[in-house]
């Protein structure tokens, strides 16, 4: 069942006008003010260090003036803190402890891994506390405004905030989902497993497909993967396809042997997912169990292990068959 839509907030909860600053040009800060912008609020100031960054405040926040952090909380209602995660504790006590930070001001940090809860020093300087994280992946151009349109974020904020913390997101035009304060590092975990892992994933596949003398991996992978995402999203596990959940034990013992001959750092990774697979098409009923004994006896393999080659453990090629797409 789908979660319920967030309440529209009310007129009363809406921000006002904002002047919005931005602490940490990366590549989320300058999309999220210029949404902001969109919306109606006025980006006055940003920090930016490293010639990427300074470039990136220019194209997406051009007149925006770069300035010091602690100028940029004295001119913005609004601060966006969007630094690496390791910094951010290290930057709000900073910026608390030299008196930069004011009562009343909207203090929010995009951190998926922290909730509100390290914004306390700004709190006790009386900000207002906000954890907006979009689960979104960022490229430091105009493109990300436009992703930011029905892109989820993970919110976090003191309960009085709340009301706040959804109008701001809506107004960016996402859609605001409630984390719990102590279920942010799972929350960021879940995100990092899918979608850092996944770039991590399909390059490696571009890598092999090239090698094998694929002339256009992406070509071909685009709506191989697109599909099998959409499967994902609509089915779970149901979607699960391929020799693992086959119980195909010989072509995965091939699949292994290729990939320690021309790729064999792929081969932890090949074989941890495999058995993952495994463990999860067994406990949904799509591995039949008298199939996963030799399954599982390959995946045991070690990955270091070296080998002459397939031609021992392999069965037949049978071709593709039809429920492998």
């Amino acid at each position: 069942m789908n979660a319920p839509a967030a309440p529209e907030p009310r007129a009363e909860d809406r921000p006002a006008r904002l002047t919005v600053g931005v602490v940490g040009a990366g590549r989320v800060g300058p999309a999220l003010a210029a949404s902001l912008r969109l919306a109606g609020h006025r980006p006055v100031a940003v920090s930016a260090v490293s010639d990427a960054s300074r470039r990136r405040a220019a194209a997406l926040l051009p007149d925006v003036p770069v300035v010091e952090p602690a100028r940029v909380l004295a001119l913005a209602d609004l601060v966006l803190l969007t630094v690496p995660d390791d910094a951010l504790p290290g930057l709000v006590e900073g910026l608390a402890g030299t008196g930069a930070v004011r009562p009343g001001q909207l203090i929010v940090h995009t951190s998926g891994r922290y909730g509100a809860r390290v914004l306390d020093p700004a709190r006790r300087a009386g900000a207002l506390p906000l954890a907006l994280h979009p689960a979104m992946t960022f490229t430091g151009t105009a493109v990300d405004v436009q992703r930011l349109a029905g892109c989820s974020f993970g919110v976090t904020a003191p309960e009085e905030l709340r009301l706040a913390a959804e109008a701001l997101v809506i107004e960016m035009g996402g859609e605001p989902e409630w984390i719990a304060e102590e279920a942010r590092p799972l929350y960021h975990a879940a995100l990092a497993l899918g979608a850092n892992h996944l770039v991590t994933l399909v390059a490696q596949s571009m890598e092999l497909l090239r090698t094998a003398g694929v002339a256009a991996p992406d070509r071909m992978l685009g709506p191989l993967l697109g599909a099998a995402l959409d499967n994902a999203l609509r089915s779970g596990d149901a979607a699960l396809t391929g020799p693992v959940a086959r119980g195909d034990a010989g072509t995965v013992a091939a699949h292994v042997a290729e990939l320690r001959k021309h790729a064999p750092g792929t081969v932890a990774g090949y074989l941890a997912m495999a058995r993952t697979t495994a463990d999860r098409a067994l406990a949904h009923g799509l591995l039949k169990p008298e199939l996963a004994q030799d399954l599982l006896g390959v995946l045991a393999a070690d990955p270091a292990a070296d080998t002459t080659g397939p031609a021992d453990t392999t069965g037949p090629d049978d071709g593709p068959r039809g429920d492998d797409r």
